[in-house]
């Protein structure tokens, strides 16, 4: 069997639909979603499955949307899996999901994180003023370039994720965005596409949530992990009892190194590497990022059953 790695993603993943084939085909995917739902006072089956899109979008429900359909996946994929993977880490919020299924937090305090995580985001920036955007074809360091030349006191825009070669991801206030977009379009090779996301993650915009959030991480009682999980901030770390809350408060407003985790990964020897969420966005990644590892997807039964068979051949 290849030494494999699980990954979750986050936001700009979701659709309305979402793990439905799962909730139909599993009773432990029925429970969780029953089980969120009261954990929120919220319908998930609902939110998740019917949207509208436009509701689905909004940062305050997108977390615990993206994040309840993450476990469900990994309750599916668990439940059936012949072996343990060797390391997992998460995209942004799929960080939390990681965090869950090795064990370092339970359900309750997860979902209620994250629900917390999402209201901060979102009152730190109202909706409509912050941005995203994915930035394609060129460098890291040409991206950071022009942050550079369009940032501001209160034209705020920075280099938010480091997702793969060619693809990196801004993040700020809405004007500053839409600068660097059509700059980034000028250049050679240069694409940029604007994220479904209601916030500027991964920014200095987010300091005061992240300094809310911190003040719920106290309360946590955080174990050590049964499976490493490497840390968005820091891909050279692992999460611990003792350094999980400081690392989730550093996420917050430090860009995603997704490309040094996938390398961490590799250089760990993982052969392997399962998405377990919705879409494939972080399987397109990987294959950007090391074409020598496999890479799977798992959001519905047909994926599951795919990657259960190629991981046990």
């Amino acid at each position: 069997m290849d030494r494999f790695a699980l990954v979750f993603p986050g936001q700009g993943s979701q659709y309305p639909g979402m793990v439905q084939d799962l909730y139909r085909n599993y009773q432990s995917v029925r429970d969780l979603f029953a089980e969120a739902g009261d954990i929120l006072g919220r319908d998930m089956t609902s939110l998740c499955f019917e949207g509208p899109r436009e509701a689905l979008d909004l940062t305050i429900n997108t977390q615990i949307a993206v994040l309840t359909a993450d476990l469900a996946v990994w309750l599916a994929f668990s439940g059936r899996a012949a072996a343990k993977p060797l390391v997992m880490a998460g995209h942004s919020l799929g960080e939390y999901a990681a965090l869950h299924a090795a064990g370092a937090v339970g359900l309750g305090d997860v979902l209620s994180l994250v629900h917390k995580r999402a209201v901060y985001h979102q009152e730190a920036v109202p909706a409509g003023e912050g941005a995203m955007a994915a930035i394609l074809g060129l460098a890291r360091e040409e991206v950071e370039a022009l942050c550079r030349e369009f940032d501001g006191d209160n034209h705020v825009v920075a280099l938010s994720g480091d997702n793969a070669p060619g693809q990196t991801v801004i993040s700020g206030h809405a004007a500053a965005v839409a600068e660097v977009i059509a700059a980034a379009g000028k250049r050679e090779g240069g694409k940029a596409v604007r994220l479904p996301i209601s916030v500027p993650c991964h920014c200095r915009l987010l300091r005061e949530a992240a300094e809310r959030l911190e003040a719920e991480l106290r309360q946590i009682d955080f174990r050590d992990c049964t499976v490493p999980v490497i840390p968005n901030c820091d891909p050279a770390l692992l999460h611990s009892r003792e350094r999980t809350g400081e690392l989730l408060v550093r996420q917050i407003i430090s860009p995603v190194r997704w490309r040094e985790t996938i390398e961490r990964m590799a250089a760990m020897g993982v052969e392997t590497v399962v998405e377990l969420g919705p879409k494939k966005t972080l399987t397109g990644l990987v294959k950007r990022i090391d074409r020598q590892l496999r890479f799977f997807n798992v959001e519905d039964c047909a994926s599951l059953e795919k990657s259960l068979t190629a991981l046990d051949g």
